[in-house]
């Protein structure tokens, strides 16, 4: 049952990257052409420039977002999580994707906020429904033995299995 649901979900947040991957484009494609249309500048910017910048930071963008919803989908049908950089790439796009949301609000309003919160928990669930599955180590198969009793890092050592108080 644990697979179902995490391929799942690593397939749903693909498909919704893809759909956001597609939308930024398209957006940016609408700014560039408006800006195009009207020869709008920004303090004596030249609008051929930001036309061409637009339609780029759009396929920049789009393609970041398509690279992360292809990393989900690649992790659905291996059913193994992502490497290490994989990792790095999709939480930087869920950092992204909280930063925007925040952004949006205010700027968009709520509902572009609430589809950007929903990729955004899609995002992380992904990442910790495949948090575990990395391949073991090869090595012996034992585990390894008690090396002595736990030390703490801070307090010294660690007595009785409770909770730790401070």
């Amino acid at each position: 049952m644990g697979a179902v649901v995490r391929r799942t979900v690593a397939v749903v947040a693909a498909i919704v990257l893809y759909l956001e991957a597609v939308g930024i484009v398209v957006i940016n494609g609408i700014m560039a052409t408006f800006v195009n249309n009207q020869s709008m500048s920004l303090d004596g910017l030249d609008p051929d420039v930001m036309a061409t910048s637009t339609w780029a930071m759009g396929g920049v963008f789009g393609f970041f977002l398509a690279a992360c919803g292809t990393l989900f989908l690649v992790a659905a049908v291996r059913d193994r999580g992502p490497g290490r950089w994989g990792r790095v790439l999709l939480v930087s796009c869920a950092v992204v994707h909280g930063v925007l949301g925040a952004l949006t609000v205010g700027l968009v309003g709520w509902h572009a906020f609430a589809f950007l919160m929903v990729a955004l928990g899609l995002i992380v669930l992904a990442l910790l429904q495949y948090g575990g599955t990395e391949p073991a180590e090869s090595g012996g198969g034992a585990a390894p033995a008690d090396k002595g009793p736990s030390v703490s890092m801070d307090k010294g050592p660690v007595v009785g299995d409770g909770p730790a108080t401070a």
